[in-house]
């Protein structure tokens, strides 16, 4: 829906700029997870800011726009993964700006797993979803996405545990 008058013009952008300032961070932390350097998952929320601008997204209810938002963020990032493959380059070491000193070997060791299971694990900890509202998200069934969690889990804790470092 554009807007056909200046009023709804200025109504929308004050909206859209709520909107981006509100899930700004969720975004990047999404972003960040899935791609593992600044750069990019800065690079991933300016995309996704310019699909939301795009599109009827406002006109969701919170909830919808908020699986809307997460869906979009792990499609950039999909595609950005895709690119990556075939222009290679030497990522960075940096600091991971959202999580914890002590969380650090923890995400380090998340981002070994396959992709499946880092983005159910991320989402479910860090985003604190619940399985219905990832199955929603990842348009999977909730004991696809109970059983990735699991697996998930046994996983990392095997990473954990055999690669010498003792978090668990």
């Amino acid at each position: 829906m554009q807007p056909h008058n200046e009023s709804e013009l200025k109504n929308r952008k004050v909206c859209l700029e709520q909107i981006i300032r509100k899930y700004a961070d969720m975004i990047f932390r999404i972003a960040y997870n899935n791609l593992g350097n600044i750069p990019d998952a800065e690079d991933i929320l300016q995309e996704v800011s310019i699909a939301l601008v795009t599109s009827d997204a406002p006109n969701f209810d919170e909830e919808h726009l908020r699986f809307w938002l997460c869906r979009v963020t792990l499609n950039k990032c999909r595609n950005h993964r895709k690119s990556l493959l075939r222009h290679r380059t030497e990522p960075l070491t940096e600091d991971i700006p959202y999580v914890q000193n002590k969380d650090k070997g923890i995400i380090e060791e998340l981002r070994k797993l396959p992709e499946k299971y880092r983005t159910v694990l991320f989402l479910y900890y860090y985003e604190e979803m619940t399985i219905e509202q990832i199955a929603k998200v990842l348009k999977k069934s909730p004991n696809t996405i109970g059983s990735q969690l699991r697996r998930g889990r046994e996983a990392l804790r095997k990473l954990l545990t055999d690669g010498g470092n003792n978090y668990v």
